[in-house]
């Protein structure tokens, strides 16, 4: 591609931003840089931390830390390289965008059908943990506190995309007070010495108790998988490009501030709660965050922290509502999915899409009351790989993009991952490392059933698809 082409791609693209002023694809732009900043800050903090976290703790004690550390960077590569992409093209599906620009049409199908089955599956489980929480202060039927979990947030992504970061914003915003809240308490501890566990708090639990890997480097690379499953939904954030006021401003933020916010809420309230507490009176199943509480003679703490997961299993539950809709509608729009999931309410919300799911939503939780066995099971730890499918995908993207745009063939980024394609690539090799503990770890392995199953039903769906109409599998140059 010669300058004058390049120059011409460009302006084409910009023609189009233009003609799309209100928003991506004919969406508002309706989120601006508070709710997108708390969008990205919410996504990397999860049920994964509040209640997963004592899993790990018990399985490398305070190497954990390490993990989420070395885990975070990768996270970061990730980034990097998703907000390459969305300055290159700020769009609303961009996932399966990039994957059917980059990668060819069958990916696109892929990559937006995998990040739609991977929403709805953790909407579903997530209505359904909100609702069990519920009982913690009220004695009613789980159902009924789902339904109306799922018809409230239903609602509220259909009124408009500002709701939607509206009550994003709140619920990060409770998951980040109350880290912080807990940062400071410990601090607080290990200066002052107030709380019953001021006479036994020390920075020496990190290393005294068994050392730093007290159970060997093996079970702490073990970890890495629950580590990563911690920060699914991160990517979120690259769905919002198309609603995002200003996203060539508001989104390379957003990203950059993905190292502090795992220093602080990941690395930084673990290396506090451990000093705190010693490793060893951390178990499965309980929330470092209730034990810790606990242990300062905190009686309110437990109740804190079911507020908290309750309001991490809502945020993600409508973090859920909207992307799946964006995805149907993108699938949609590129005749890989039905046509009707391309209709937009008057507000510009994809009214068939969300609905759709919602009511996939409503059903799950409904088998998941009814026949609570193996099979839900292994649906719901589905959506880890496929979650995972998603940070490949924008890897292998930004790898061919980088390429192009070397050789001239693409303008250049305006914000360009560092490093860029070794780190890239180190991230990819970091993942399919992740996957293979995940095959070796027999607790784990139950994510990778599924998979080939899930593959096979696209691969039919989308032969049946070229055949009915051969539009879906046309290879779309920007």
């Amino acid at each position: 591609m010669t300058s004058a082409q390049v120059d011409q791609h460009r302006d084409g693209n910009e023609a189009v931003r233009a003609e799309d002023s209100e928003g991506g694809e004919g969406y508002q732009r309706g989120l601006g840089s508070r709710q997108i900043q708390m969008i990205a800050i919410g996504g990397a903090i999860g049920t994964g931390l509040f209640l997963g976290a004592g899993k790990g703790i018990s399985k490398a004690g305070p190497s954990l830390i390490l993990a989420y550390a070395v885990a975070g960077l990768v996270i970061f590569l990730i980034m990097r390289a998703l907000g390459e992409l969305l300055m290159y093209r700020p769009v609303s599906g961009s996932f399966s965008e990039y994957a059917r620009e980059f990668i060819g049409p069958f990916a696109g199908f892929v990559t937006g059908w995998t990040y739609w089955l991977f929403w709805v599956v953790t909407g579903i489980t997530e209505v359904t943990a909100a609702a069990a929480y519920m009982t913690y202060w009220f004695d009613i039927p789980q159902w009924v506190s789902a339904l109306i979990f799922t018809i409230v947030l239903y609602a509220a992504n259909l009124i408009s995309v500002k709701l939607f970061g509206e009550l994003e914003f709140w619920f990060s915003m409770v998951k980040v007070t109350a880290i912080i809240g807990m940062i400071l308490i410990c601090a607080g501890i290990l200066t002052i010495g107030f709380s019953d566990a001021g006479d036994t708090a020390s920075v020496a639990h990190l290393w005294n108790d068994g050392g730093f890997f007290p159970h060997g480097v093996g079970n702490t690379l073990m970890t890495l998988q629950m580590v990563m499953f911690a920060f699914l939904a991160v990517e979120l954030v690259g769905v919002t490009a198309g609603e995002s006021k200003d996203p060539k401003k508001v989104l390379p933020k957003a990203i950059n501030t993905v190292p502090w916010r795992i220093a602080v809420f990941y690395v930084g309230a673990l290396i506090m709660i451990l000093s705190v507490v010693p490793w060893t009176n951390f178990h499965p199943g309980v929330s470092p965050f209730v034990a810790a509480f606990q242990k300062m003679g905190l009686a309110a703490g437990a109740g804190i922290v079911n507020f908290v997961v309750l309001t991490a299993a809502l945020s993600s539950c409508n973090s859920g509502m909207y992307s799946t809709g964006r995805m149907l509608r993108d699938l949609a729009l590129n005749s890989q999915g039905p046509k009707f999931f391309t209709k937009l309410t008057r507000s510009g919300t994809p009214l068939v899409g969300t609905t759709f799911s919602a009511a996939l939503m409503l059903v799950g939780v409904w088998i998941n009351y009814q026949w609570p066995g193996k099979a839900f099971d292994y649906v719901v730890s589905f959506a880890t790989i496929s979650g995972m499918w998603a940070w490949i995908v924008i890897l292998l993207c930004q790898i061919r993009y980088r390429a192009k745009a070397n050789r001239g063939l693409l303008p250049q980024s305006e914000f360009r991952a560092p490093g860029a394609p070794y780190t890239s690539v180190f991230a990819l090799l970091f993942i399919l490392m992740v996957i293979v503990l995940m095959g070796i770890d027999k607790d784990a392995r139950v994510s990778l059933y599924c998979a080939p199953l899930w593959a096979a039903i696209l691969g039919v769906s989308y032969w049946l698809l070229k055949r009915r109409n051969p539009e879906a599998a046309a290879f779309r140059k920007r």
